[in-house]
């Protein structure tokens, strides 16, 4: 959360999902403020999550690396939650082959459906249990 839970980041990421590369572009879809949005858009550089490519001279693109690309799956199941409770129309519709997207969180070694059954919590930071920071 620390890297992408802020108020722009996942916009951001959205932005050059749909393909919207370019600083103009991107503070006019998400409506963050230029200052913030130069701030974040190097934070996410600095991070590996984006990379920055010039296209003109002092003008460059931002593009996705590989750990950018793996948010795809959380924008799609934010973007269905957002749909579900938070909009009466979608705003934006998602398909793939030809159906509406429907996300599910699956797990890769069983192929169950993750629902919050049947899963079990363990810490594994030191010092910290489900109850949070050992006092």
């Amino acid at each position: 959360m620390e890297l992408v839970g802020d108020r722009w980041s996942l916009l951001v990421a959205r932005e050059i999902m749909f393909g919207n590369r370019r600083f103009s572009q991107i503070a006019r879809n998400t409506g963050a403020p230029r200052d913030r949005l130069a701030a974040r858009l190097k934070s996410l550089v600095a991070n590996g999550i984006l990379e920055k490519r010039e296209y003109q001279a002092t003008r460059f693109e931002y593009y996705l690396t590989e750990a950018g690309k793996e948010l795809f799956p959380l924008l799609i199941s934010l973007l269905a939650w957002g749909d579900r409770w938070a909009v009466g129309e979608p705003p934006m519709i998602v398909e793939h082959h030809g159906h509406r997207v429907q996300p599910t969180t699956v797990c890769s070694v069983c192929g169950e459906a993750i629902d919050g059954r049947g899963l079990h919590w363990t810490p594994n930071a030191p010092g910290w249990s489900l109850a949070g920071p050992d006092a």
